[in-house]
């Protein structure tokens, strides 16, 4: 009887422990779940469209510099979103998102993808306030682009890109994201959390970039796309590299078929 009753003791703390990390965890989010599932509906339901009339909004620089994001049409394009008076949540996911940029500009290249990081907390995040967030989190990137938005067109930008946020006394509750924009400017993927998955991220781009690169009729574009498609994951460093093992494998491949197909015409040609 005693063992039972220990027993049940113990079973006791544990469902409170479980109910204690839950409520923690709803707290710690600032809403209840159903918000962050009605947050990840808004989110997935733009996949497959394109920015519309957002495409054309105006935004700033942190040099006063005019902006819209129309003008990176041609290219993927990485968009998030982040308000400078936040102090932990947007500085830790954007380092997470400078993580795997970094991870993604080594694989695919410097210059194959172009980021924005729109503050959307106006009049409050300036161009001043966006350049300081940008210097405070040491990104020092020539295609990653800190911008303002007026304060009026705040609202249809989110709506374009998916992007839910709630004010609250602390500040605001918003959804973690980086949306990746295919180069005719429409939404391609969703990718979520403070440090979203290496993998995932480059390779939605890696898939936008082949499809670009097999349109390339040049030589360049060949091997642009040679490289792409050689491009893989390891596990073990936490990066890409490149493996050619798959296209040395298809050379040979072709080689031993013409190799066999010449023996075979002049075979048919001596007993003609």
């Amino acid at each position: 009887m005693n063992v039972r009753r220990g027993r049940v003791a113990l079973l006791g703390l544990v469902l409170l422990l479980a109910l204690a990390s839950t409520a923690r965890l709803a707290s710690a989010q600032g809403a209840p779940p159903a918000a962050w599932d009605e947050a990840l509906k808004t989110s997935q339901a733009v996949i497959g469209r394109g920015l519309a009339a957002a495409a054309d909004l105006p935004l700033r620089d942190p040099l006063q510099r005019p902006v819209r994001l129309a003008d990176y049409r041609g290219q993927p394009l990485v968009v998030s979103f982040v308000y400078t008076g936040c102090f932990q949540a947007c500085p830790v996911a954007t380092q997470g998102l400078l993580k795997v940029v970094q991870a993604a500009r080594e694989a695919l290249g410097k210059d194959s993808f172009q980021v924005v990081t729109i503050g959307f907390n106006q009049p409050f995040d300036d161009p001043v306030a966006m350049g300081a967030f940008a210097r405070q989190a040491r990104i020092d990137d020539p295609r990653w682009a800190f911008l303002s938005p007026r304060g009026e067109d705040v609202a249809a930008l989110a709506r374009a890109f998916g992007f839910s946020y709630t004010a609250t006394p602390k500040g605001f509750d918003h959804i973690t994201q980086a949306t990746i924009v295919d180069a005719s400017g429409e939404v391609y993927r969703q990718v979520y959390g403070d440090t979203p998955e290496v993998p995932q991220f480059v390779g939605a781009l890696k898939e936008l970039l082949t499809g670009q690169a097999r349109r390339e009729s040049s030589i360049e574009g060949l091997w642009r796309t040679v490289k792409l498609y050689c491009t893989v994951y390891d596990p073990t460093s936490g990066g890409y590299r490149a493996n050619y093992a798959l296209f040395f494998e298809l050379f040979c491949g072709l080689s031993v078929i013409a190799v066999l197909g010449w023996v075979m015409r002049r075979e048919l040609r001596q007993r003609v």
